[in-house]
């Protein structure tokens, strides 16, 4: 399968969802609230989920949805429900391509909570199921930071179609990073880029726009013969990801400059990307890494975990099999994952 009417609804869907958090996040008042994870959730995370999963809804009603929120808040604070109803009405209305192609299933504040509570699906290895954080890096979201919208599709636990939305990134693919860029971005500034792949086809970039889709290129990890030279990326959340292990492994490995994640690796901009376990109990979330590994694989990179296993989504909601991730160019990905085993059987 081509893929072709998955990747397009995914697209204009991703679009839109980062043009409603990229409002959000120019506006002074985010409208945060602790969940029982005690992560905060923003009326962007909100708006976002209802807007995708409803263009999903509308194109492949049989299909069914990972994703990361619920409606249980919204559903006891009126004021935080009428705040992400009235941002998602706004989109919808100034997205009229969007809205011409994707739908408008989201007529009023109840439908949009049962929409919301339609992302519970439990995963697995059968079937057609979509995986989605409708804000990837919601404290980087909260502090003015990168964030991502991510959505892929999973045909029998297998990643077919990814796509990123980064409304802070760049749009020059070439452009030097680090953990700064986009800190406090304005809209004047043409910031925000769309990340896409589907299985054997590659992988490309586009700007993110509001209305039809811009022309998309593609993208590709640059070649690396020094890996001392590489710029490395982790997740700027000591939740996420073990900082005093990535440093050492940096330190092995001779790699002194940081950057941003899987987008900027994929287009080049950035080399290894690692989110080691902070425990050994923790396991990472679907909806955090399914793009992301299909859009670097494509653009010519590797994914494992620490282990050097490929990540499997097919074990729930989580990656209940993998412990880790290790993104690098091909050419120097044993030599990052080898450094990483060492560091960990070390511990």
């Amino acid at each position: 399968m081509s893929y072709q009417q998955e990747l397009n609804i995914a697209l204009l869907a991703v679009q839109r969802a980062s043009l409603l958090t990229k409002k959000v996040f120019h506006s002074h008042t985010k409208g945060t609230l602790s969940k029982s994870d005690a992560s905060p959730v923003t009326i962007g995370d909100f708006g976002a989920q209802a807007l995708i999963i409803s263009a999903l809804q509308h194109a492949f009603a049989s299909d069914e949805i990972v994703a990361e929120e619920e409606a249980k808040d919204l559903r006891e604070n009126e004021g935080l429900r009428t705040t992400v109803w009235d941002l998602v009405k706004e989109v919808r209305l100034r997205d009229d391509a969007a809205e011409e192609q994707i739908g408008g299933g989201v007529k009023n504040a109840d439908i949009m909570m049962d929409i919301i509570d339609k992302g519970n699906s439990k995963g697995g290895a059968h079937g057609r199921i979509w995986a989605l954080d409708p804000i990837d890096g919601t404290k980087g979201f909260l502090r003015g930071g990168q964030y991502a919208v991510c959505l892929a599709l999973m045909v029998d636990g297998d990643v077919k179609v990814g796509v990123l939305g980064c409304p802070n990134l760049p749009v020059d693919d070439s452009a030097p990073l680090d953990s700064k860029v986009g800190e406090n971005a304005t809209d004047e500034e043409g910031m925000g880029v769309i990340f896409a792949a589907v299985q054997g086809q590659g992988a490309t970039s586009r700007p993110l726009t509001e209305g039809a889709l811009a022309k998309p290129q593609k993208i590709a990890m640059k070649s690396v013969s020094d890996i001392s030279a590489a710029t490395f990326c982790e997740s700027v959340e000591a939740g996420h990801s073990s900082h005093s292990d990535q440093s050492q492994i940096a330190q092995k490995l001779g790699i002194t400059k940081p950057s941003a994640k899987y987008g900027s690796i994929a287009r080049g901009a950035g080399d290894v990307y690692l989110r080691l376990p902070v425990r050994k109990d923790y396991q990472e979330k679907i909806w955090d890494h399914a793009a992301g590994d299909l859009i670097v694989r494509e653009a010519g990179g590797e994914v494992t975990d620490a282990e050097g296993n490929r990540l499997d989504f097919s074990k729930g909601r989580t990656l209940a099999a993998n412990k880790g991730v290790v993104a690098a160019p091909e050419a120097v990905h044993q030599e990052v994952l080898d450094a990483v085993k060492s560091v960990l059987r070390n511990k």
